[in-house]
């Protein structure tokens, strides 16, 4: 495996156990305890994975990426952050994981479609996508009928995810530098 495409999926991984862990903590501030977790913030940063690894080297390596961030990911939150007593915990670990797997699947598919557009139109186009159906699948998995307020937290978590991806055009563009897009 490329070195690119290794540290790529290592970073894939971390970026899914951080999140999936911060995703367990509100934000107490401002009142938002119910509508924002500071998993909202770092889980954006798995979209702009998997799209430098599309424009750098294709859907299907970003796909194998997608795959091996998932496998890294989901272990890491298996063995560091899921408490196999505690209900939640377990369908966190479930609605990440599918969660992660369709929506990173649709964001390599509609990134590959739109790959000729203007640079910024891929990146932010599959982003969006791919956040709406990863928070609705993550959150309706991982906290219906347990109490949590699971759909304001979803509504938070999208609206924060939403800014992050025009955010993550810039480190985007920049990291395109680094790699050379085929």
């Amino acid at each position: 495996m490329n070195r690119a495409v290794l540290i790529l999926s290592v970073f894939m991984g971390l970026v899914v156990l951080a999140s999936n862990y911060l995703v367990q903590f509100p934000i107490h501030y401002y009142g938002l305890s119910e509508i924002l977790t500071y998993g909202a913030f770092t889980y954006p940063i798995a979209f702009l994975i998997t799209d430098l690894a599309n424009r750098s080297f294709g859907k299907e390596i970003a796909k194998k990426i997608v795959y091996f961030g998932f496998f890294l990911g989901i272990s890491f939150t298996l063995f560091f952050s899921t408490n196999f007593s505690d209900f939640i915990s377990i369908r966190i670990a479930i609605g990440s994981g599918t969660a992660f797997l369709v929506s990173h699947r649709i964001d390599v598919f509609v990134f590959d479609k739109l790959r000729d557009k203007n640079w910024f139109i891929p990146p932010l186009v599959s982003s969006i996508n791919g956040s709406i159906i990863d928070t609705f699948l993550f959150f309706s998995i991982a906290f219906y009928a347990t109490g949590i307020p699971w759909f304001t937290l979803a509504i938070g978590d999208l609206t924060v995810k939403l800014a992050v991806a025009l955010i993550m055009l810039i480190p985007f563009r920049i990291l395109l530098k680094t790699f050379r897009p085929i």
